[in-house]
């Protein structure tokens, strides 16, 4: 008996010092911005200091003439999921596109801290030092919550609203079938992917929020991964999931007086279609498409035909002068 005993408690050492050395293999130090920048800005990058050490990675572009749209991405994701519709887009309309902080190529100092509420502020102070005092707001999942929380806090400067796959409502749990939202629910999870090579599980995530399984390539998950490694990213991103926020209602969502679109996915594993229902009724005056084998991300799934409905809307209902297509 006791030579058995040893033996498991030996075999027990063992599996705990493999998974040790597993964990540790695992593990991946940040990736400085400047290498960052050097892989995934573009000509039309800029950047624009805030103070507090925020050091904010935004894009201006499009007709310069023309009505501003103003694009804002979801959690973990950066400016770069709104490139297919700034290419439809800019034809006829200034675009500007950020990358929020905790995300993409924006900097933030030391020990920085930010709830969801105040990426408002950021959107709030860089357009407003770009000149867009009244623009189209339109933000997907966590940035679809940004911009109805800002459409109500603001709505002097929202000239239309539009929620692709939105945030907001409250339900138990949430992340749907994404694994990696699942495990970042607990903390535990937390401070287990805190600091690990978490590639396999942003595929995982991909995939389920792209529907299209040929759009989550490589180069996608690399971009995902090494974005998410920018100095103290991590530490937002896992903040993000504990902290406060703005739960959607309708009475909250029935201030909104200016033009809303609500775009959702039908195959959205993140956040139901149902809560593209709820947006609608709740919103006055509200327009709902629904997209059937469509998942998280309308604007890089369907492109083409998301934008050329966006167009369509904003012309019908925000800018039926100012848009009109040029000759």
């Amino acid at each position: 008996m006791k030579t058995l005993f040893r033996g498991l408690l030996i075999a027990v050492v063992l599996i705990l010092a493999l998974g040790a050395v597993g964990w540790l293999a695992l593990q991946r130090g940040d990736i400085p911005y400047d290498s960052l920048e050097a892989k995934y800005d573009s000509p039309a990058s800029r950047y624009m200091d805030l103070g507090g050490g925020v050091r904010v990675h935004y894009r201006d572009e499009g007709r310069r003439d023309g009505p501003t749209l103003v694009l804002v991405h979801g959690y973990a994701a950066s400016l770069h999921a709104w490139e297919p519709w700034v290419r439809s887009l800019s034809g006829d309309y200034r675009v500007i596109t950020l990358d929020l902080p905790g995300h993409g190529l924006t900097r933030t100092g030391p020990g920085y801290a930010v709830g969801r509420e105040g990426f408002g502020a950021v959107v709030d102070s860089v357009t407003r030092r770009l000149g867009a005092e009244r623009f189209t707001l339109a933000g997907n999942s966590m940035g679809g919550g940004v911009a109805w929380q800002y459409a109500i806090d603001h709505p002097e400067r929202v000239e239309g609203l539009v929620l692709v796959d939105a945030a907001g409502w409250p339900r138990e749990g949430g992340g749907g079938g994404v694994l990696i939202f699942n495990i970042l629910r607990h903390p535990w999870g937390r401070a287990l992917l805190k600091n690990i090579d978490t590639q396999a599980l942003v595929r995982q995530g991909l995939k389920s929020a792209y529907v299209d399984q040929s759009l989550v390539t490589p180069e996608l998950v690399e971009r995902y991964v090494e974005l998410a490694r920018a100095p103290g990213h991590r530490d937002t991103l896992l903040s993000l999931q504990s902290g406060p926020r703005r739960p959607a209602s309708a009475q909250l969502l029935s201030s909104i007086k200016a033009p809303t679109l609500i775009m959702f996915g039908q195959k959205d594993t993140v956040i139901p279609a149902s809560d593209g229902a709820r947006f609608a009724a709740a919103i006055p005056g509200s327009t709902l498409i629904l997209y059937p084998d469509v998942g998280h991300v309308p604007m890089e799934q369907i492109p083409d035909r998301s934008a050329s409905d966006l167009k369509a809307w904003l012309k019908a209902r925000v800018y039926p002068a100012e848009a009109a297509p040029k000759p």
